[in-house]
């Protein structure tokens, strides 16, 4: 077995260069977007932090996101790029209180690139959004010439109306405020890496992508008691909570005990010596609840088929560290910030 080990991890700057660690979700994203996407298409709506934007068009409020897709393998246990652009777009909508309404689509296509295949992902993005209620509105279709792009890429914008209540964001985040998780974290991006390498787990590994419509719906009582919510894609709870702490000036502690993690992903983060805060999920999301809150939006959510969700960890005033993990032997450690992501082209 031969892992594909590609791990640019540059000094912040990168010299003057993109590197691949720019579009992992960790501290080098935060840095390119921060530094040169708002500072030169600066804008008041386009620099506040989130999954989509707040655009206030006379009484009413729209909400929009846009995402691209690279995935590699295209068809994974679980799911496909074309899924995975539905639901990854729909839940970006879905956890900055908007209730998702149409998306756009475009496609980079390689010459050569099997019609049949492309039908089938398309199918697939025709079933994913008859499940969130949506539908493509517009769409753009360009094919490249052989090795200028690998195979087909996608792009989404999604397009929501602003829900009755808007999560204030995680500057809204207290000392004692608890921490969530939905479900089992690193599920997606472990499917991603077993189905690449084929690594041949057994059992073998699924991706988590789906839409959190069903878990906003069991929150939607709480909902003013929320500061914040994040669906946890690429750099994992990890990348959440580092960008959370920022904004909020605060320290999380995560309990390692409480961490819902599936065997397979334990076993293989294990075997692979990677850690399951920093893998990507596509179908779990991270909430910030109020103090005291928790358990009221962990009962809703168990109530609802969310058999793993769990308190997974609480703020506190700012430490030396902006994320901890307090182990089995009860001992507390930083976490990270990953330069990039352990695994890149999982979404």
């Amino acid at each position: 077995m031969q892992l594909n080990e590609n791990c640019p991890i540059p000094l912040s700057g990168s010299h003057g260069l993109v590197t691949l660690a720019h579009g992992e979700g960790g501290l080098l994203s935060r840095e390119l977007i921060r530094d040169h996407m708002q500072v030169i298409l600066s804008d008041p709506t386009l620099n506040v932090s989130g999954d989509a934007a707040c655009l206030s068009l006379n009484s009413s409020s729209i909400m929009m996101t846009t995402d691209s897709y690279v995935v590699s393998p295209l068809f994974f246990p679980g799911g496909d790029i074309g899924s995975l652009a539905v639901y990854g777009t729909v839940n970006d909508l879905l956890v900055s209180g908007a209730i998702p309404y149409c998306i756009s689509l475009g496609i980079i296509i390689e010459e050569g690139f099997p019609i049949a295949t492309l039908d089938r992902i398309l199918k697939s993005v025709r079933n994913a959004c008859e499940r969130c209620s949506v539908f493509v509105s517009t769409g753009d279709t360009k094919v490249v010439p052989r090795g200028q792009c690998d195979q087909i890429y996608l792009n989404t914008t999604g397009v929501g109306i602003a829900g009755p209540v808007v999560p204030p964001g995680p500057q809204a985040i207290q000392p004692g405020d608890e921490i969530l998780v939905t479900g089992p974290i690193g599920q997606h991006g472990i499917a991603i890496l077993s189905a690449r390498e084929n690594l041949q787990f057994e059992p073998e590994p699924t991706s988590d992508v789906n839409s959190l419509a069903n878990e906003i719906n069991a929150i939607k009582g709480h909902m003013e008691q929320v500061r914040s919510l994040r669906d946890a894609t690429r750099g994992g709870v990890s990348a959440v909570l580092h960008e959370w702490a920022e904004a909020a000036q605060c320290t999380f502690t995560i309990m390692e005990n409480q961490l819902p993690i599936s065997p397979e992903v334990q076993a293989a983060c294990e075997l692979l010596g990677l850690n399951p805060l920093h893998i990507a999920c596509e179908g779990t999301m991270v909430i910030a609840a109020a103090s005291g809150q928790g358990p009221l939006i962990l009962e809703s959510l168990q109530a609802t088929g969310n058999r793993d969700a769990a308190i997974i960890g609480t703020a506190r005033s700012r430490q030396n560290a902006p994320v901890t993990i307090k182990n089995l032997f009860d001992r507390e450690l930083p976490i990270d910030e990953p330069m990039g992501a352990p695994l890149p082209r999982i979404c």
